[in-house]
């Protein structure tokens, strides 16, 4: 029996849902786990099999104490799925290794450059891709973007449309990157779901186009598989140190088709459930590697056209004390 860990589970109840039905269908006992600060409060957790509470990130003990998780419950694959938490299991990788437990994560070098935006861009041009017009902060023109470069989650982005709405917390911040605002009536907005095998070449791209957002998140998104597949497929079909799922940011002009890249995050996205809905099962891929030993082939065979359309909805925790 093989077991699943998903940490920092949040409200990925999607994922969890996809790794369950993935896993029970080379067994129906294993089971998938989750580990979070507040897994009280987690949807995903509370949709898991089990959940651990764990201590932060910035814990010295938050690595043995998960090793020793992954140990005590048959934990063969753990998946990460917060930025912060990358690097940190990436450069303790082996000693998971060695104890029959694969970390699906890259390489530190190349988590490395996807943390870094100016490292990023680095590598978007190297590969031939173009990225945003850098602006010069004291001779500015507009409007224009900021944004940190070591920034996730939307976190302290901006769109300045005049030189009164500059500010010193603009001008002074060592971290804020400006460049040039890409207008949404001139570029379709695209996540592109990426999966890389053990060998670090793609083995599936699935672009999504990005109608709606709600809290740096996909609310409203489309399959679409347009050039933006072969384009990729081309300027990033092998990546050292790439594996699992990575989300690209992309922004693709409605005229020229200019391709702009904007980021990258390597691990699962918080729209890949609509990837996996339309066959783009890299649970499954997961699977036959890092269990079955087996070789991934490149796919296309997911579903052009998926619309996927999110809304709230409970998750009830009956017996909870309030004291």
């Amino acid at each position: 029996m093989y077991n699943v860990l998903i940490t920092s589970a949040g409200r990925r109840v999607s994922l969890v849902k996809a790794f369950q039905r993935e896993i029970r269908a080379i067994s129906k006992e294993s089971k998938v786990l989750t580990v979070d600060m507040n897994p009280e409060f987690s949807a995903a957790c509370q949709v898991a099999d089990a959940w651990i509470k764990v201590k932060s990130l910035k814990d010295p003990n938050y690595l043995p104490d998960l090793l020793s998780i992954a140990l005590e419950n048959n934990i063969k694959i753990i998946i990460p799925t917060l930025d912060t938490e990358l690097l940190l299991l990436s450069k303790n990788k082996a000693i998971f290794k060695k104890n029959g437990i694969d970390v699906v994560v890259s390489t530190p070098g190349f988590i490395a450059k996807c943390r870094d935006k100016r490292l990023t861009n680095l590598f978007f041009k190297e590969r031939g891709i173009d990225i945003p017009f850098e602006v010069d902060k004291q001779n500015p023109s507009f409007p224009l973007f900021i944004k940190p470069y070591d920034g996730s989650l939307s976190a302290d982005i901006f769109l300045v449309n005049s030189i009164n709405e500059l500010t010193s917390y603009h001008l002074n911040n060592p971290k804020f990157m400006f460049m040039e605002y890409i207008s949404k009536s001139e570029y379709d907005e695209f996540t592109v779901d990426m999966y890389y095998g053990k060998d670090n070449y793609v083995k599936c791209i699935v672009p999504r186009k990005r109608i709606e957002i709600r809290g740096g998140e996909i609310s409203k998104g489309i399959t679409i598989k347009n050039e933006l597949v072969e384009f990729l497929k081309a300027k990033m079909n092998h990546i050292e140190g790439a594996v699992g799922c990575l989300t690209v940011q992309l922004f693709r002009n409605k005229i020229s088709e200019r391709v702009i890249g904007i980021e990258i995050n390597p691990r699962f996205g918080g729209g890949y459930p609509l990837s996996y809905q339309a066959n783009a099962n890299y649970p499954k891929f997961i699977f036959q590697e890092y269990l079955s030993n087996e070789k991934i082939e490149y796919s296309d065979t997911w579903e052009d056209g998926l619309l996927m359309l999110r809304y709230d909805a409970e998750i009830l925790v009956h017996g909870v004390s309030t004291e």
